[in-house]
């Protein structure tokens, strides 16, 4: 039996849950050099770490096949966030049950007397969030005199989000006794010092991957130009179809904007915030597990504690802060062995952070460019035929309608209309702006020679433009800046047409672009409104006005065909001068000056005084 050193209840309760065998986590911390000593445990997310602490701190909690009647707690788990919360009481409710665990849960957005209600009827076990645990404790409605085990659910993202304070108070008045254990998907550095203060002689046990984030996650990095991000997550919610999706933005305004316009689309959704009550994220997550949604819409408050076993696909609509997060999001979906995609969506003046954030993870993704509407609809036909071509067992009443429908229309007919319903079901994709027939180098950028070049050198000579004001963007070759995604954010963010927007010259670090000066203030006054605090817009790009304008000349065509006059004199063929002299232009003529500051000088290589010269170098 493969649950042999377990407690006979607790082998019960993972057989009557369909377990054949425990996960790595698990087995390490049910071997006998983990018994009765603090545990240090980084362990990726999905690899059964809820079931794990249950296992670990069961020999401080069963005497024979029951847990001890207590007037006060006996173990004490502390997770970030409700959801978390939540769904480790409910696994603890099922391995603990026939060992008559009586469970008490504290978090916030919860009625707080019920809680103190359930606390003072006496509880085993007691899982909250560090606020309302600590709430509790200051109230005197949490005793902690008696805690035999503490654990640390997710400890370091308890710790990014400012709960060391409460952690430290809850801990400090528990037992010295006590066992410690910190289960966490990363190791930082607080949580090594949090653990050097609490724990004593701690077993430290690590099943997290070397070589990439999560095993059984394929990563997708999906280049998009700025202004098409929305239109790229409606693609790839179409081209994967998946049974759950869950979305992760930066902040509540944009979980509410994407989930609005999903839902105005077509899209079953639900979203999930800060901004949102107990009982309705309850009721989302409900709707998800009912299948009567099939997105979700969240901030990453919701990039723990939710274990939604359908849950395959994960689309980071904006890029994680760091690469922690990144793991912690995408770790919603290949859970329990199961496999899962992650897409991160790049803009294009993002991609380097993203590349150094993906090496800090040790993650292996792959670039590619964001599917066109073309792509939706041929992956759309693929599956039509595959559901049409399935055998199935037909009822009696269906094949009596299929022949009324056979003696009035004809196959063809009737075939085009059962695509056409069925494509009436599914929202339409999007068009996005045209990636072109540019190729790309290795690392993702254009090739050279492809770049978008303004008109000749003394600026833009169509009319309106003769008085214009320069204006600055913060990025340039370097961050693949291209006037085909740069056209649609400049009229986004300026409330402008493209017909409005001068020259545009595109440096190695920055973009020069021009603007008539008639509407350059309200060009500039709508720049502001569309930025953040920082200037800059969701994508990392700022505007600001350049009154030098470009420092730089515009690139040149360097074909060597036909290279063209550059002062508009004339040139001869293959570089010689007139008259045969192989040089630079005619020399048939009085030599004019040649001084510093003259006419056609050359300060750089203006002989020096004899007196003035370097001696020469004495011969060997």
């Amino acid at each position: 039996m493969p649950f042999d050193t377990l407690s006979p209840v607790l082998s019960d309760a993972l057989t009557a849950r369909g377990y054949e065998a425990l996960t790595p986590v698990q087995s390490q911390v049910t071997e006998a050099e983990a018994k009765g000593r603090d545990l240090l445990v980084s362990a990726q997310t999905g690899s059964g770490k809820t079931v794990a602490f249950g296992l670990a701190m069961a020999d401080e909690l069963i005497e024979g096949d029951r847990l001890p009647f207590a007037t006060s707690p006996l173990a004490l788990i502390v997770a970030p966030t409700r959801e978390l919360a939540l769904q480790v009481s409910r696994e603890l409710g099922w391995l603990y049950a026939k060992a008559g665990a009586r469970i008490a849960t504290c978090v916030g957005g919860m009625d707080a007397s019920k809680e103190r209600r359930a606390l003072g009827q006496g509880v085993q076990i007691v899982v909250g969030t560090p606020g309302r645990l600590r709430d509790h404790l200051e109230r005197g409605a949490l005793d902690l005199s008696a805690l035999r085990v503490a654990i640390l659910d997710e400890a370091d993202e308890m710790l990014d989000m400012g709960f060391r304070d409460d952690l430290e108070e809850i801990l400090d008045a528990t037992p010295a006794t006590r066992r410690t254990l910190l289960f966490s998907a990363t190791l930082p550095k607080p949580i090594v010092q949090l653990a050097k203060r609490y724990q004593q002689d701690a077993l430290r046990i690590s099943t997290v991957g070397e070589d990439r984030g999560h095993g059984d996650i394929a990563y997708q990095a999906v280049t998009v130009a700025p202004a098409d991000i929305e239109g790229a997550v409606v693609n790839l919610l179409r081209l994967h179809d998946a049974e759950t999706a869950m979305l992760f933005c930066a902040t509540r305004d944009n979980v509410r904007r994407l989930h609005a316009s999903l839902v105005e689309r077509g899209f079953s959704a639900v979203a999930l915030s800060g901004e949102h009550s107990q009982n309705e994220r309850n009721h989302a997550l409900q709707a998800l597990r009912d299948r009567r949604a099939k997105v979700c819409v969240a901030t990453d408050v919701a990039a723990r504690g939710i274990d939604l076993p359908t849950l395959s696909l994960v689309i980071h609509v904006e890029i994680p802060r760091d690469a922690e997060a990144l793991q912690h999001r995408s770790g919603r979906t290949g859970r329990a062995g199961k496999k899962g995609t992650a897409v991160i969506i790049v803009p294009y003046p993002r991609r380097r952070r993203v590349d150094g954030m993906l090496r800090g993870a040790r993650i292996n993704a792959e670039w590619m460019d964001a599917p066109t509407a073309a792509d939706v609809r041929k992956r759309d036909q693929e599956r039509l035929m595959e559901k049409l071509l399935t055998p199935v067992e037909h009822e009696a009443e269906d094949i009596e309608l299929a022949q009324r429908l056979m003696a009035e229309r004809t196959p063809e007919d009737i075939a085009a209309s059962l695509v056409q319903a069925h494509r009436a079901l599914m929202p339409p994709p999007e068009d996005l702006l045209d990636n072109g027939p540019r190729g790309r180098d290795a690392t993702g950028r254009p090739e050279r020679g492809e770049r978008f070049e303004r008109p000749e050198r003394g600026g833009d000579r169509r009319e309106g433009f003769e008085d214009a004001v320069w204006f600055r963007l913060n990025i340039g070759r370097h961050q693949n800046a291209d006037p085909r995604w740069i056209l649609p954010l400049l009229c986004r963010r300026g409330h402008v047409s493209k017909n409005e927007i001068g020259a545009i010259r595109i440096g190695p670090k920055e973009t020069m672009f021009n603007i008539p000066r008639a509407i350059a203030d309200r060009f500039a006054e709508a720049v502001v409104r569309t930025a953040n605090q920082d200037g800059e817009d969701d994508s990392g790009v700022a505007i600001t006005p350049a009154p030098d304008g470009p420092t730089y000349p515009p690139r040149r065509d360097k074909s060597p065909r036909d290279k063209g006059p550059r002062d508009g004199a004339p040139r001869s063929t293959l570089g010689r001068a007139p008259g045969g002299d192989r040089g630079f232009g005619d020399r048939s003529g009085p030599r004019g000056p040649r001084g510093p500051g003259a006419p056609g000088g050359n300060d750089r290589y203006k002989p020096k005084p004899y007196g003035q010269r370097s001696p020469r170098r004495p011969s060997k």
